[in-house]
């Protein structure tokens, strides 16, 4: 098998991120059928993926991330069992594989099983090499480490087969807010992308908010009427209505804005369509949560600097990460070079 070369790798790459800024009317079919297979899929949803990929793979920082790759000249094979609860959401993943010059055995999730293929047969025709790196598979076999990714419960199953061998298995994570009360409604509006973004399902969405002791709800939504036409998927305002119904019967206090239910809880991971919040008296007492609970977050969306391993975003930006914000924080490359 030739030897990849980074130069070659980012410009492949480069040439993939123009075309995600504008895709052929090829794809942009693709787009409509995904949306058919798949409701949450929205032509809007996976054209902000697209975005998000593109400024991602910009030139300079596919420079900077190369600098700590080392492109094997013995490729391994690395099983990855995809996520689909948004669009495109493996693609960092097998972009990790085949940048250090393994081999990616991937199995799509049936929730993003169009989207992915068609992006990558694109690169290939950018860089015919990666050919023989990329492997669609409908079981997992022969492989030398494994990449999996879904929920609490799957990673059980993950860890029993897939415990002999290197691997990174991710469970749930929820991603956090925190106010200190004077933040513009500006912020707060950008705060909404972080919320609804993906219509809340990813694990970089924000699902619980910390709030000062005498913060006034009002002034966190009425920023966010922009989003309001969320409710207007029939999916999201099915969640909207289970979950307002629950709270009603169980004569639970919350707040509604009508698009989305704000409910005082501790819990870290809210349902669809509504955000848990807790009051606070001291921001201290906030740091010590978050770093109790640092193994569950995915992000921390604030202008307060915690000092955590966990990212900490400005407003807007937890769903735009770089290419060196890991999931879980576990660096995949750096797992890569162990295997």
């Amino acid at each position: 098998m030739p030897i990849l070369t980074t130069e070659k790798l980012i410009i492949a790459l480069k040439e993939l991120s123009d075309y995600m800024a504008n895709p052929d009317e090829g794809f942009k079919n693709l787009m409509f059928s995904a949306q058919n297979s798949n409701a949450w899929f929205t032509i809007d949803e996976v054209q902000r993926s697209l975005n998000a990929l593109h400024k991602m793979l910009n030139q300079q920082d596919l420079e900077t991330w190369f600098q700590d790759i080392t492109i094997t000249d013995t490729p391994k094979k690395v099983g990855l069992i995809l996520a689909g609860n948004i669009p495109l959401v493996g693609f960092h993943d097998v972009l990790s594989v085949i940048s250090t010059g393994n081999i990616a055995l991937i199995k799509l999730s049936s929730s993003d099983d169009k989207l992915l293929p068609a992006l990558l047969a694109q690169l290939v025709i950018i860089e015919p090499q990666l050919a023989e790196h990329i492997v669609y598979v409908d079981r997992l076999k022969d492989f030398d480490a494994v990449i999996a990714t879904g929920s609490n419960n799957t990673s059980r199953y993950f860890d029993f087969y897939f415990g002999k061998v290197p691997n990174i298995i991710r469970k749930n994570r929820n991603s956090i807010a925190v106010l200190n009360g004077q933040e513009s409604p500006a912020e707060i509006s950008l705060l909404g992308h972080d919320i609804f973004d993906y219509f809340g399902l990813g694990c970089r969405n924000v699902s619980k908010l910390f709030i000062p002791e005498d913060y006034d709800i009002k002034d966190f939504f009425e920023p966010l009427e922009s989003f309001k036409e969320i409710i207007n998927h029939f999916k999201y305002n099915n969640n909207y209505d289970y979950n307002k119904s629950i709270y009603l019967v169980n004569m639970a206090e919350h707040y509604d804005n009508g698009f989305l239910l704000l409910k005082a809880d501790a819990g870290m991971a809210s349902p669809l369509a509504v955000l848990f919040y807790e009051r606070y008296k001291s921001i201290d007492d906030v740091a010590e949560k978050l770093k109790a609970e640092e193994e569950n977050i995915q992000c921390v969306v604030s202008n307060i600097p915690f000092e955590l391993k966990t990212d900490v975003q400005a407003f807007g930006k937890s769903q735009s990460p770089k290419l060196w914000d890991y999931a879980d924080n576990v660096n995949t490359i750096a797992f890569l070079k162990t295997i």
